[in-house]
């Protein structure tokens, strides 16, 4: 293909994969080495450093959600005050307004729904083929929503809805997915773990927008 398409604060490299299966010329870029399967694609850098490099058509950004998921409520008393939240508003709030055509920025549900805007979709991994639960929000510039199919219609031969995956029940009380309580186990890789996008919204992402760039 003869544009470039850039996945930037992410460095599984699980979207960039599913584009570069279908011949596209991708790369990934974030401040942390290679995790993926394609090292020579990744950019170790400033992802705005390299959005400035170079004349991208597709953007999809993971800002750091750090200080702005609804997961750490908890701790956003300390994180307004010491200045951390604002900065992570102030780094989600760059990628809003860049000189790229297409442009997905991805966050858990968090704050940025009030401090920006409402996402335009919400999606979860169990509604394209990946049995786990984990709600993510999609704010979309020049993109159409991902579609996902609940049941087979005279359409659509199959569905891409499956179960939600195996949930537990935690000391306090809270009903949570076990994938994510699993991945504490190891705290040097959980926030990757937690972080890494799930291989159904991925391919859904490159079979259906690289239709629509085209």
């Amino acid at each position: 293909m003869s544009f470039k398409i850039l996945i930037g604060c992410e460095c599984s490299q699980t979207i960039l994969k599913a584009f570069v299966e279908l011949g596209f010329d991708a790369y990934s870029c974030d401040l942390q080495p290679c995790r993926g399967d394609y090292p020579e694609r990744h950019i170790q850098a400033d992802v705005f450093d390299v959005i400035a490099s170079e004349k991208w058509k597709l953007g999809i950004f993971h800002p750091p959600c750090d200080h702005l998921a609804v997961s750490g409520t908890r701790h956003f008393k300390q994180k307004i005050a010491d200045g951390r939240q604002q900065a992570g508003i102030d780094f989600f709030m760059r990628f809003t307004d860049l000189d790229i055509p297409h442009v997905c920025i991805e966050n858990p549900v968090g704050i940025m729904s009030s401090h920006y805007r409402k996402p335009d979709q919400a999606i979860n991994p169990w509604q394209f083929g990946d049995e786990f639960q984990k709600k993510t929000c999609l704010w979309l510039k020049d993109l159409p929503k991902l579609v996902h199919i609940k049941e087979p219609d005279l359409f659509n031969k199959r569905a891409t809805h499956v179960g939600r995956g195996e949930f537990i029940v935690t000391e306090g009380g809270n009903r949570i997915p076990k994938w994510y309580s699993d991945a504490r186990s190891d705290r040097k890789t959980q926030k990757y773990v937690r972080s890494k996008t799930f291989p159904g919204i991925a391919k859904a992402m490159a079979e259906q927008w690289s239709i629509f760039l085209k």
